[in-house]
């Protein structure tokens, strides 16, 4: 399937795939999409709610790793805060590393370029201590065969869209990601269509649809009470 790099409204690259019309990251701006779903509304809710210790560890479990950077946000933030957290990036189809050179987040970002080129040049299925707060593992595998319990503190839910892959969207995905999540734990997902939102509260989840990231009127967040 035919894959370019695109840039963003905001001067950040992402991957488009042409064949589906469909980006790894919203057209309007990449960084600032994944700051506004997953950090501001996601990991930074859940520090206001729950108020962690440093010494706590969050656990995170992003569903599509892709090109790595909701990873690199939550590290950056992780060494802003002191906090610590370990990191769990699901992808069946991780990107190449030509696609990766061609990334462009650490210039936007004003960072040294080592940290984001270390979230994907450390190997598959193994845990790693990218920095003192910041542990991270990668695996490769479909969504459906997450089999964790009572796990994760926050699930960063970026798959492709329901429009082109409504089989990432099911009940049945869901429930796999309601059960991974431990009691109070949130998913938080740029996506804000009916379906979803039912279907997440026909699973127990507490739903909020919140305003959107630039180019998007809303966004749901889901709390498992």
């Amino acid at each position: 399937m035919q894959r370019k790099i695109i840039t963003t409204a905001d001067g950040s690259k992402t991957i488009q795939i042409e064949d589906w019309n469909e980006q790894y990251h919203s057209v309007h701006g990449a960084i600032q999409e994944a700051n506004h779903v997953y950090i501001n509304h996601g990991l930074l809710f859940f520090i206001s709610e729950n108020e962690p210790t440093q010494n706590d560890e969050i656990s995170i479990l992003e569903i599509g790793f892709g090109t790595g950077l909701n990873a690199l946000l939550t590290f950056l933030k992780a060494k802003e805060l002191q906090q610590y957290i370990n990191y769990v990036g699901v992808e069946a189809f991780p990107i190449t590393s030509e696609e990766l050179e061609q990334l462009n987040y650490p210039f936007e970002l004003d960072i040294d370029e080592k940290p984001f080129k270390a979230l994907h040049e450390v190997s598959w299925e193994d845990m790693h201590q990218i920095s003192e707060v910041f542990k991270l593992t990668k695996q490769q595998k479909l969504f459906k065969d997450i089999s964790e319990a009572n796990i994760y503190d926050i699930i960063y839910f970026d798959a492709f869209g329901a429009r082109v892959q409504p089989e990432l969207w099911t009940e049945a995905i869901f429930k796999i990601m309601y059960t991974a999540l431990k009691p109070n734990g949130v998913l938080t997902t740029y996506a804000a269509i009916g379906q979803v939102r039912r279907t997440l509260k026909s699973l127990g989840f507490e739903v909020e649809r919140l305003h959107g990231p630039p180019g998007k009127r809303h966004m749901l967040r889901a709390i498992k009470r």
